[in-house]
C-alpha cells in the first residue's frame, strides 16, 4: 500500500501545515520529517497498541480509584477525577494537568504501549549506555487525562531539549504550535528560557507586544493519531472532550547535543565537580550511538 497524506487542518504560517500520514516507512519518517525538524501526525503507529479502547475513563476508575493527584494544593482522587473529567465544560473545567508518570504508578500498564515508536534511528533514551539520572528532570512516559474547557497553562517546550510525542488513547486533543524561529516572539521566562511568559489565552500585547507577530500552528490530533515535533517548538494544548494521551520523550542524533549541554548547565549549578563529566561522557557516549545509528 502507498503511503498515504493529507494536511492536517492548521492556521496559516508562512504556508507551513502539519501532515497526516498513514502507512509511513520508518525510512520515509527520517528522511522526510526527523532530518528535516518537520512535525507530523501519524494516523496508525499505535494501531496495535493494547492500549487502544482498554485505556478508557471508566478502566481508571474501575481500577486505579484511590490514585491521587495534587494540583494548586488540592489533592484529587481518580474515580471523583473521572467523575468530573466527564461532565466539565468552560465554565466548570476539570483541573488540569491531570497527569503520572506511566513507569512509576502505572508499570503494568507498560506493556499496553507496544511497539515503540521510536523518533528516529536509534532509541536513545532507553540505550544501554544512557544512565537513567540524566534523565532527571523529565518524564519519559506519562499519561494524560483531561476533560472539555481545560488547557495546558503554558506556552512551553520539552524540558531537556526533548523531542515529544503524544498519542491520543481516548478521546482528540488541539494542539498550538509554534516553530523554534518564533522564539522572539514568545518572551521566555530569564530563569527558565523553556516557558513563556505570555498568557496565550489572554495574552497583554503592552507588555508583550512581539506577541502578535507570533503565528500559530493549530492542528487536532484525533483519537488514535500520534504526533511528534522536534525538540524547540514551542506548545500548548487545548481540549473540547473527554481525553486520555500518552506523552513520550524521545532523543535521537539532532537533540543530542542540546541535551548534553542542558545537563552539563544543570549539573554546574547544583553539582559543580560532576558537570565536566557529565559533557564528557556525552560526547564520548554520543559518538558510540552516532556510529550506531549509521
Amino acid at each position: 500500500m502507498v503511503a498515504e497524506q493529507a494536511k492536517s487542518k492548521a492556521k496559516n504560517n508562512g504556508g507551513m501545515s502539519i501532515d497526516k500520514r498513514t502507512n509511513l516507512s520508518h525510512e520515509e519518517f527520517i528522511s522526510e520529517y526527523v532530518s528535516k525538524s518537520r512535525p507530523v501526525i501519524l494516523t496508525d503507529a499505535a494501531k496495535d497498541w493494547k492500549a487502544m479502547g482498554k485505556f478508557t475513563p471508566e478502566f481508571f476508575k474501575k481500577n486505579y480509584p484511590a490514585v491521587t493527584k495534587t494540583i494548586n494544593g488540592v489533592t484529587y482522587r481518580m474515580d471523583d477525577f473521572i467523575d468530573h473529567m466527564l461532565v466539565a465544560n468552560a465554565d466548570n473545567k476539570a483541573p488540569y494537568p491531570y497527569n503520572f508518570d506511566v513507569q512509576k504508578v502505572f508499570p503494568e500498564l507498560m506493556a499496553d504501549f507496544l511497539p515503540e515508536i521510536i523518533y528516529g534511528s536509534l532509541d536513545r533514551i532507553n540505550h544501554p549506555l544512557m544512565p537513567k539520572k540524566l534523565l532527571q528532570g523529565t518524564t519519559v512516559y506519562e499519561i494524560f487525562l483531561g476533560g472539555n474547557g481545560s488547557s495546558f497553562p503554558f506556552l512551553h517546550f520539552d524540558a531537556l531539549f526533548m523531542h515529544t510525542q503524544i498519542t491520543q488513547i481516548y478521546g482528540s486533543k488541539i494542539f498550538i504550535m509554534y516553530p523554534p524561529d518564533q522564539i522572539p516572539y514568545m518572551y521566555p521566562y530569564p530563569d527558565n528560557p523553556k516557558f513563556s511568559q505570555v498568557n496565550f489565552d489572554n495574552p497583554d500585547y503592552e507588555k508583550f507586544p512581539l506577541y502578535r507577530k507570533a503565528t500559530p500552528i493549530e492542528v487536532t490530533v484525533e483519537e488514535g493519531e500520534t504526533i511528534l515535533f522536534p525538540s524547540g517548538w514551542w506548545h500548548t494544548t487545548r481540549i473540547t472532550e473527554p481525553c486520555i494521551s500518552l506523552g513520550r520523550a524521545q532523543l535521537n542524533g539532532y537533540n543530542w547535543d542540546n541535551f548534553i549541554r542542558d545537563r552539563y548547565v544543570n549539573w554546574k549549578k547544583k553539582i559543580s565537580f560532576g558537570a565536566l563529566p557529565v559533557l564528557a561522557y556525552g560526547k564520548i557516549v554520543g559518538s558510540i550511538m552516532a556510529a550506531q545509528d549509521k
